[in-house]
């Protein structure tokens, strides 16, 4: 079935968050949060500022450690796990201000994401530099061919700190490709970004969820996005998940929108017929 025209896949759940619970000195970020993200889905975590949504991301990617609750990935409690070993399960988090090389080429910036390349040890760069040669070419046939998915190709020898704000969007996003992972956190994908971009932006999620098979969780603040690309829904407010499901069933349920309303009219919902 597709939803908001992402394809839907039903199928056990990729990723499993039951009563994940985090205090900062007393003040409780995340309350027993529980969820389920469904592979092939594009998964929306919304809410207002200060909801918990990022505390919550940096506990599922590995940055920081929950107090009580757990993570299962793929059938396997990875709570606590660090971001690195969550690397190598298939999950990816970005962030909302991305995290270039900024002196380094976009080409660069991608070829530096695969992990245990040979070229990475000097002793194998001496005596199996055949090997190194074989292996930096497909790296760097790869990084090609994700430059030209995304659309950059005509930037590739570009110094990444010279891109604009929502072309370096596009080259966080081009780096989470070239490890090919099952999971994508996305944080703030639209921030900052114009709205030419950010159409070819979630187009480009949009093909790697449907020809790719990508499975993603988004966090953003843009509700037209959130609801032309995301489904289902999760709504939190102060650390707990209030609601989840259909942008129309988050629309209806009046808990969500007392949360929104308070929140001032920059978080409100989208009207009925931009959705």
């Amino acid at each position: 079935m597709a939803v908001g025209g992402v394809a839907q896949v039903e199928s056990a759940p990729m990723m499993s968050i039951r009563g994940i619970t985090k205090s900062f000195g007393g003040i409780r970020a995340v309350d027993e949060a529980s969820f389920d993200i469904g592979k092939g889905t594009i998964t929306a975590l919304i809410g207002t500022n200060g909801a918990g949504k990022t505390t919550l991301f940096n506990i599922v990617a590995g940055f920081i450690k929950p107090d009580a609750g757990r993570v299962v990935l793929n059938g396997q409690d990875v709570t606590g796990l660090p971001a690195h070993h969550l690397f190598k399960r298939g999950l990816m988090r970005t962030f909302q201000i991305p995290a270039a090389f900024e002196r380094m080429s976009l080409i660069d910036n991608l070829m530096v994401v695969p992990a245990g390349q040979s070229g990475e040890n000097v002793l194998r760069t001496w005596f199996l530099w055949g090997r190194v040669t074989i292996e930096e070419k497909q790296v760097r046939d790869k990084a090609k061919e994700v430059l030209d998915f995304l659309g950059l190709t005509h930037v590739a020898g570009e110094y990444a700190g010279n891109l604009s704000g929502g072309q370096k969007k596009l080259l966080e996003l081009g780096r989470t490709m070239m490890s090919n992972p099952d999971i994508v956190l996305l944080d703030e994908p639209g921030a900052g970004v114009n709205p030419t971009l950010m159409v070819k932006l979630a187009d480009d999620i949009r093909r790697l969820n449907e020809e790719r098979g990508y499975t993603f969780c988004i966090i953003d603040h843009d509700m037209d996005l959130v609801s032309k690309l995301c489904h289902p829904i999760i709504v939190m407010a102060e650390g707990a998940v209030l609601a989840q499901g259909s942008m129309d069933d988050i629309r209806q349920n009046q808990e969500v929108l007392d949360a929104y309303l308070g929140g001032g009219r920059s978080a409100r919902l989208p009207p009925e017929e931009n959705a």
